[in-house]
């Protein structure tokens, strides 16, 4: 292009698709075609505002939305362009397929990339990349790790603990100190020490169901019979767990996640958690509960962890940063009883003497200087825009042939679909076209009662990218 103002765009979609989207999806196709190449300038967003007719903030959604794709670079004071990185169209107007195939919306092509939609991960595209460098940087040259010759406690760095403790004071209520709390490589970690040192060899583990397979992993590895208890539309049935506890005397915990239900996303009333809490007490077992992202929370204020109530003594709670910042952030905690601490911390010594020291000290910076909770705020408006878009494209698209409840928080949405619809067919048909999702066959113990539903996590997918989930499960549903 000879001129950043020259670009004449012939805008594609539809009357019910947000302009922006249209215009990112019509700016992405000029770039496969070939008319803007690699390093090219756009207008500016008064300029293509002004041609296209539409609102300045209209331009700049679309423009926000290529750019964390990956589709454009925005240089301060330079403009907006093209990325370097884009590989030449191989001539003509037709692009190479690995350019056209991740915008067919209806997944023409014998070989489409995978979009794979998680099961609620955070936006990587989000962290505040820049700030944890500068902190992991600055750990690397500190007196503390330069100096230090000696293995760290397996509890994790005294700094990262006693942040954290300050951090969950005010977020979530939780009055433990430093002491009172191990660091672990991400929530899994967590909950295979919390089995291991609650759980002698073939005694059991409650669990709900639906549910989380990799809890349930991590309790077979350390040797504990896994039981599932019913879920419904308000959480675990503590009726059927206090009947499951008078029939297995070696029960010994109860994994639970309490704020938004895994997969279902529900959150566990007052009632069934005062019922729970006394269950608990009276046959004397220990509650695992995974706060897994407790901070994403949209309406009103984030239900207080089962933890915070003064007579929950025989609580293992789990928490993640990983769910706050990326899932490569292999960092989570526990907070635990004193005794079951340690012995959570003699079991990770033996395989694992330490965490990783500098990462632990950049995070510890990151919570001390606000930024934690800056970002938090970011992602947190950002997630909410994306599920209300989603489930508004969800219920234009599939309304008929499938339900759900907005989730009050929470990363993910969960589809039940409507009588006749088989989940696990539905998804063999969207793979076939590039689409991977999880059906509620995932989420059980016995296949034979596989809910006929999806998972599907919004948070870690751009706005294009959820249009394309809805667009690719509207056409498969019948394939």
């Amino acid at each position: 292009m000879g001129s950043r103002h020259d670009l004449k765009l012939e805008l594609t979609g539809d009357g019910e698709r947000p302009m922006f989207m249209n215009i990112a999806y019509s700016i992405i196709r000029e770039i496969e075609r070939g008319r803007l190449k690699p390093g090219d300038p756009l207008p500016g967003t008064r300029a293509l505002s002004t041609s296209l007719k539409v609102h300045r903030n209209t331009v700049d959604a679309a423009y926000q939305e290529l750019t964390m794709q990956g589709w454009l670079v925005a240089r301060p004071s330079r403009g907006t362009f093209v990325a370097n990185d884009l590989p030449e169209p191989a001539g003509g107007e037709t692009p190479p397929p690995a350019l056209r195939a991740p915008l067919d919306p209806v997944g023409r092509g014998t070989a489409p990339p995978m979009l794979r939609v998680s099961d609620g991960a955070p936006d990587a595209r989000l962290m505040p990349a820049t700030q944890l460098a500068r902190a992991f940087r600055t750990a690397l040259t500190s007196p503390a790790f330069v100096g230090g010759g000696d293995y760290s406690d397996p509890r994790g760095t005294i700094r990262l603990r006693t942040a954290l403790s300050s951090y969950l004071i005010s977020e979530r209520g939780l009055t433990a100190s430093a002491d009172d709390m191990m660091i672990t490589r991400g929530s899994q970690m967590g909950l295979y020490l919390a089995a291991a040192a609650l759980v002698e060899p073939g005694e059991a583990i409650a669990v709900e169901e639906p549910g989380y397979p990799l809890a349930w992993s991590a309790f077979r590895a350390a040797g504990a019979r896994v039981v599932g208890v019913p879920v419904d539309a308000h959480g675990i049935d503590v009726d059927r767990l206090a009947a499951i506890a008078d029939r297995e005397p070696e029960l010994r915990a109860i994994y639970v996640t309490p704020h938004h239900q895994y997969p279902t996303t529900v959150t566990l009333g007052a009632s069934r958690r005062l019922k729970l809490l006394d269950l608990a007490r009276h046959k004397r077992l220990v509650l695992i509960e995974d706060d897994y992202d407790h901070e994403y929370r949209f309406e009103g204020r984030p239900v207080l962890p089962l933890a915070a109530r003064a007579e929950a003594e025989g609580v293992v709670y789990l928490g993640s940063l990983s769910k706050l910042l990326a899932p490569a952030v292999r960092v989570g905690y526990a907070i635990a009883a004193p005794a079951v601490l340690t012995r959570m911390a003699d079991r990770r010594e033996a395989i694992d003497r330490q965490g990783d020291v500098p990462l632990e000290q950049a995070l510890a910076s990151l919570i001390e200087d606000g930024e934690l909770r800056r970002h938090t705020r970011k992602a947190r408006r950002i997630y909410g825009e994306r599920r209300d878009l989603f489930a508004a494209t969800i219920r234009r698209e599939l309304g008929q042939h499938v339900a759900f409840d907005l989730p009050a928080g929470g990363l993910a949405l969960w589809l039940r679909l409507r009588a006749g619809l088989d989940a696990e067919t539905w998804a063999a048909n969207a793979a076939q076209v590039g689409l991977a999702v999880s059906s509620g066959v995932k989420f059980v113990l016995d296949a034979a009662h596989a809910p006929q539903a999806f998972r599907l996590g919004y948070a870690s997918l751009t706005e294009i990218e959820l249009s394309r989930v809805a667009t690719l499960l509207k056409r498969t549903i019948a394939g």
